[in-house]
């Protein structure tokens, strides 16, 4: 009851704090991010509400970051060089994020968890079909956390076709549901989940190539080739892959008239480890060299109506064997599981205040790597470039809460 009580009491407080917020009257913001300043346009033609993309700011991501129907002012200086493009000004952004929480896990009370996310964003054209992305995570939970996304990309590399060709850094469920555009502060667990202990084989961010080719008939293939162990710095050999292998993934996604679209995604790959003295994971001594050998593939949906509700679904298994290098020991890892989320815009894109639900949902042999939450949000759009929001997350195993409430701004 106590526990209950300390839930509610902190609920309401921190819905009195957004109801001050909502109804104060903010001087108007002038600054916008680097897109937008680069087209003199609102952010809402890409974004509704921020960072969530609509589908023009998907095409616009996917065109290098140019609109093919509008022209940049005075993007390149004029320097007589007809082979130097050269930026005028070089297209910057930044995005904050700052929290109060109460988590009755933690045993803490109140955290004012502010500032938990800075970021430095840059990204743009270089030369026709030629573009650059990147994100420098200035801080996370006071952290210095270094370089995110990192991309160059080179689109439309065979004339007439629409091929597009990227190398960097990037999160291998990209092509998926992108967690950086994601409203909710509750992440996509099954895309983070690394399940086996010492492991990197997930959907988080890695090292690779990507291709991208998109169909007439509403049919986009994507193939992904990478490192398979995460963004760690580079070793004495300044080499960043870990052993020799290399996972390979792609997805399949179609266009079912103008209001669904269904997908599937399947990932391969190999890792070594060193085995920690677990008997029942890795029978032997301590440092054993295993082999774990895995596989994640499943389906995923996306259906709207109009502008006002999206529902995204996806559904994935996961299969780890692990072994030692004379297979004398193994053990098969089984998981499964995924997320569903639920955005609704009561007037679409024009819409100042919306509503999301996130469920997550993982299962496995393993129960370290269970998980499961519902997460229901209310966001306020107060400017188009600041998002309020108020969420509370129910982890179902543990029986525990975690209320949120914060701030996102970009400018």
């Amino acid at each position: 009851m106590q526990k209950k009580s300390a839930v509610l009491t902190v609920t309401g407080i921190m819905l009195t704090l957004l109801a001050i917020l909502l109804f104060s009257q903010p001087e108007p913001v002038s600054a916008i991010p680097a897109f937008a300043r680069k087209y003199s346009m609102s952010c809402t033609t890409c974004h509704a509400p921020a960072p969530r993309l609509k589908a023009y700011g998907d095409e616009f991501a996917g065109n290098g970051f140019v609109l093919k129907d509008k022209e940049a002012t005075r993007y390149f200086m004029a320097t007589g060089d007809d082979r130097l493009n050269l930026i005028r000004d070089l297209p910057v952004a930044l995005r904050l994020e700052g929290y109060v929480k109460h988590q009755t896990e933690t045993g803490r009370e109140t955290d004012f968890s502010s500032p938990y996310k800075l970021k430095f964003l840059s990204g743009g054209s270089l030369t026709d079909n030629v573009a650059y992305y990147f994100v420098f995570f200035l801080t996370e939970r006071g952290e210095v956390i270094g370089l995110e996304d990192a991309l160059f990309m080179f689109n439309d590399i065979i004339k007439g076709q629409d091929l597009d060709f990227y190398i960097g850094q990037f999160q291998a469920a990209d092509p998926l549901f992108k967690s950086d555009l994601r409203l909710t502060y509750e992440n996509y667990q099954i895309y983070r989940t690394k399940v086996v202990p010492g492991s990197t084989f997930s959907l988080a961010y890695d090292r690779g190539v990507m291709l991208t080719y998109g169909l007439p008939t509403g049919t986009d293939i994507i193939l992904e080739i990478l490192n398979g162990n995460g963004i760690d710095e580079a070793d004495e050999n300044k080499v960043y892959d870990k052993d020799k292998y290399k996972n390979i993934a792609g997805r399949i996604s179609q266009d079912i008239g103008e209001n669904l679209r269904l997908g599937v995604y399947g990932l391969y790959g190999k890792e070594t480890l060193i085995a920690e003295p677990d008997p029942d994971l890795y029978p032997g001594s301590e440092n054993v060299y295993y082999k774990n050998e895995g596989w994640i593939a499943g389906p995923d949906m996306t259906a709207t109506y109009k502008d006002i509700i999206e529902f995204n679904a996806q559904y994935l298994e996961r299969r780890d064997d692990i072994y030692t290098f004379d297979k004398a020991t193994t053990r098969e890892v089984e998981t499964r599981g995924g997320l569903a989320e639920l955005i609704v815009m009561p007037r679409g894109d024009r819409s100042r205040w919306y509503l999301a639900a996130l469920y997550n949902k993982i299962d496995s042999d393993l129960d370290d790597a269970d998980y499961e939450t519902f997460t229901a949000h209310i966001g306020y759009v107060m400017r188009t470039n600041i998002r309020l929001l108020l969420e509370n997350t129910y982890d179902i195993n543990k029986e525990e809460n975690r209320v949120v409430i914060g701030f996102v701004a970009a400018f």
